[in-house]
């Protein structure tokens, strides 16, 4: 019983990743087709991995071709769009020999795997941390200058000075770091993906808690930014207290 079909897939559904070439070796001759399918869905996981770590590979030629610097730092923004919420800056400085898989712009990942990599980044990053400037402050000094802020602050807030910053497309004033700004930054290096996905997770979650305080325009939903349904909201009840009023005069009266 053992060695039935039924023990065989709990054996594989049950084993990491570096115990599959082990188990495709010793059922790979096995002609049960029940043992076939699952030799073959292990391949698959194997060549999906494969696959995954020439793309992560890729993404870290930036850090390859600086790493002789002692800490490189990613850093990017989440909600410089919406009409409502801060705006959240990442900064997360990577281990040399990082291995967290499925990093990418966090626009191209699910909600669910952007709350499981931010857990992963926070677990294994040699330092992260987040900036912000509230709706009151973008409407002071702009969404750019405001977006600059975030990010110095986020700097500020390692508890590791980092020696490089790898930036999504800016360069940020006000700090003593050389930068390098990269055009699609978070999908061109793991460090500034990690930052995009520790601001947009970090920034989601204000959102959904600003629903319970406000909960007729749907920020849960759209996490600020302009939808039909928020619109359709702002108009019917006003600005609430974190609608940035530079961005909502083309929709009603400030």
């Amino acid at each position: 019983m053992e060695n039935s079909v039924s023990a065989v897939r709990a054996v594989f559904g049950k084993a990491s990743l570096e115990e599959l070439p082990l188990l495709i070796a010793e059922y790979e001759q096995d002609g049960r087709s029940g043992v076939q399918a699952q030799v073959l869905s292990a391949k698959k996981k194997l060549q999906a991995l494969d696959k995954e770590l020439k793309r992560l590979e890729k993404m870290k030629v930036y850090e390859h071709q600086y790493a002789e610097t002692a800490f490189i730092c990613g850093i990017d923004e989440a909600g410089r769009g919406p009409l409502a919420g801060p705006v959240v800056a990442g900064a997360v400085i990577l281990p040399k020999d990082c291995d967290i898989l499925y990093l990418n712009d966090s626009k191209q990942l699910s909600e669910k795997k952007r709350e499981e990599l931010y857990d992963v980044i926070m677990e294994k990053a040699t330092a992260a941390a987040v900036g912000y400037a509230s709706p009151e402050r973008i409407d002071e000094i702009n969404i750019l200058q405001a977006t600059y802020e975030a990010m110095r602050q986020a700097v500020a807030g390692l508890a590791i000075k980092p020696a490089l910053l790898l930036n999504d497309a800016v360069t940020i004033p006000g700090l003593d770091m050389p930068q390098v700004p990269i055009i699609k930054g978070d999908a061109k290096s793991v460090s500034i993906a990690a930052a995009s996905i520790l601001a947009k997770v970090t920034r989601d979650r204000l959102m959904k808690e600003y629903d319970k305080i406000f909960p007729m325009y749907g920020f849960a939903q759209n996490k600020g930014y302009g939808s039909a349904s928020h619109i359709a909201a702002l108009k019917q009840y006003g600005a609430c207290p974190i609608h940035r009023k530079s961005f909502i005069g083309h929709f009603i009266e400030i």
